[in-house]
């Protein structure tokens, strides 16, 4: 019995040991967090420099501030311009999201959930088209734009970014859409229920969570954008914040901690998205799967 038991604590102890692969994890690990650091010491700098006075950023821009303030801040949109900038971007961001998730959805649905035979080679078109660069459109779209007389126009950017939104929106909910439990759709078709009735009621409930990864994607991509925003919006009260904070960097280049507060402005209302959206990514998982 004594020699079992020993038996036994000793494979106890080679289980709760070391694992056998530790300086692969390890490197892993490092690597991770190397990735982590450099994603995480710009918003550093930004933040930090951002509750600075101009002087306190000369006499030491990398470390904590002494005595933090929140005057660069109000600065920042004293003028104006940074809060029309924001409105314009909100604008333009929240109606090309709408727009394009809510034709993605329209689109992704009969591509995944009805059998047609065109549906393949659609779907074949849209994947070639995700990797078509948007920078060779801008030419024939500005001239197209200008002969229908819509350049400096919110109408123009906001449609140019819902077409360029699309294949990628609708590839998604399509790969999401397929997930759906097929008995569910038969039950609601038994009942009497069209294929819009469907797609409302059981597949976007279901759907939550690709969706909220899709408006997130967008919203990103369309806040960041800059070359299609620069060439269809010429006028300087249509301009969006990235385009704004570009011009606003060079007009106040000595005084960066004014920089950095123009530049934390702008990541506000992404921040707060993905924050809001994220509550969405688990409670959508099984949202309309269960109760009906």
């Amino acid at each position: 019995m004594a020699s079992r038991a020993g038996a036994i604590s000793d494979g106890a102890l080679r289980v709760a040991g070391p694992p056998r692969y530790w300086p692969g994890r390890l490197l892993k690990h490092l690597v991770l967090l190397a990735v982590v650091a450099a994603a995480l010491v710009p918003l550093y700098f930004m933040v930090v420099n951002a509750l600075k006075t101009d002087q306190e950023y000369l006499s030491n821009p990398y470390g904590i501030p002494r005595d933090a303030t929140l005057g660069a801040f109000g600065d920042a949109l004293r003028g104006g311009e940074l809060g029309r900038w924001l409105l314009n971007s909100f604008v333009i961001s929240a109606a090309s999201v709408i727009l394009s998730t809510a034709i993605a959805a329209l689109a992704a649905y009969p591509l995944a959930l009805m059998r047609w035979r065109p549906g393949t080679w659609l779907l074949s078109i849209l994947i070639a088209l995700m990797v078509l660069p948007p920078i060779v459109l801008v030419v024939p779209l500005f001239q197209l734009t200008a002969d229908v007389e819509q350049l400096n126009t919110y109408r123009s950017v906001i449609a140019i970014y819902t077409g360029l939104l699309l294949p990628f929106s609708t590839f998604l909910l399509v790969s999401f859409f397929r997930t759906v439990p097929r008995e569910l759709l038969e039950s609601a078709r038994i009942d009497g229920a069209g294929h819009l009735r469907r797609l409302w009621s059981i597949v976007l409930p279901v759907s939550l969570p690709a969706l909220a990864t899709v408006a997130t994607v967008q919203a990103l991509w369309v806040w960041n954008e800059v070359l299609i925003a620069v060439v269809f919006l010429q006028s300087e009260d249509l301009r969006t914040l990235m385009v704004g904070v570009t011009i606003f960097r060079s007009r106040y280049h000595l005084d960066i901690p004014l920089v950095m507060a123009g530049m934390v402005w702008a990541t506000i209302p992404m921040v707060a998205l993905y924050l809001l959206l994220q509550r969405f990514f688990i409670r959508g998982l099984t949202a309309g799967a269960v109760k009906g």
